[in-house]
């Protein structure tokens, strides 16, 4: 593997952004480094990350171009913050964990992973994924379509994904014949796009969503789940703002702000 470093944007997080949620292949060891694994369509990328300051010391088999766009350092979140800043939650988010970019993942990944995310913790979707990659895929990485299509639930058992088994398979089989094409569907109005990703069993409204946004980078995707509901009942309930663009990226602040601070379900910022 390769060493090299990257200089990063103001107020970047690489801790917050592999932690809060939106992928599951990374461990942070007690260094703070990151070591984890990317799939890339077929190739699969291992690193060790380290953040110090405005930097990224990186080693890995992929060149800086590949985790620039990864983790999106050429976009301006900055415009997008000032913009939330004129709102009193989102302003406390960013303040919080301002530093999150939305990585730019593989879409048949993002898919599985979030299948299995459906409700589970996630020490427990980081374990299953990786006993799935261990069991099915090639040398650890992450299996393709088909490599799982003609599997049976039984043949998933030492994954432990437990319901999950058969919606994976449902996915596999249906990537693999081509009735769901991941990449027809990345270019499609967003409905449409939902509605095709709700063809496979197990993804309802909110595991599509995720898709969307954590696999397809359609920053305009809104996922839902239990914290995004206490956000909204208690500093929303009027709906959220729709200047408030991209709404990916704020749900994103949103999320990691009310999951790890207890505080920011008082009254404070309301």
């Amino acid at each position: 593997m390769g060493e090299y470093t990257l200089s990063l944007p103001r107020d970047f997080s690489l801790k917050d952004t592999l932690s809060c949620g939106q992928c599951f292949r990374w461990e942070e060891d007690e260094n703070g480094s990151f070591a984890g694994a990317v799939q890339d369509g077929s190739v699969c990328h291992r690193a060790v990350l380290r953040q110090e300051e405005g930097t990224l010391f990186i080693e890995s088999s992929a060149d800086a171009l590949f985790w620039a766009r990864y983790l999106d350092l050429d976009e301006d979140y900055d415009r997008w913050k000032e913009a939330f800043a004129a709102d009193p939650t989102l302003s406390a988010a960013i303040d919080y964990c301002g530093g999150i970019r939305l990585l730019r993942q593989d879409p048949w990944e993002t898919l599985i992973s979030f299948i299995i995310s459906a409700n589970n913790n996630i020490p427990r979707i980081k374990g299953i994924i990786g006993r799935l990659c261990e069991n099915f895929g090639k040398d650890g990485a992450f299996p393709a379509a088909e490599d799982l299509c003609g599997l049976s639930a039984e043949d998933l058992a030492p994954i432990r994904a437990g319901f999950r088994a058969k919606y994976i398979l449902d996915a596999a089989r249906k990537v693999a014949s081509g009735e769901l094409d991941l990449t027809a569907a990345a270019g499609m109005e967003i409905e449409d796009a939902r509605q095709a990703l709700m063809q496979v069993n197990g993804i309802g409204p909110k595991v599509a969503e995720c898709v969307l946004l954590y696999g397809f980078h359609r920053l305009e995707a809104f996922p839902v789940d239990t914290w995004i509901k206490k956000v909204l009942a208690q500093y929303y309930p009027d709906g959220f703002p729709g200047w408030a663009e991209p709404r990916g990226v704020a749900q994103q602040y949103l999320f990691h702000y009310i999951r790890n601070l207890p505080s920011a379900t008082d009254n404070e910022h309301k």
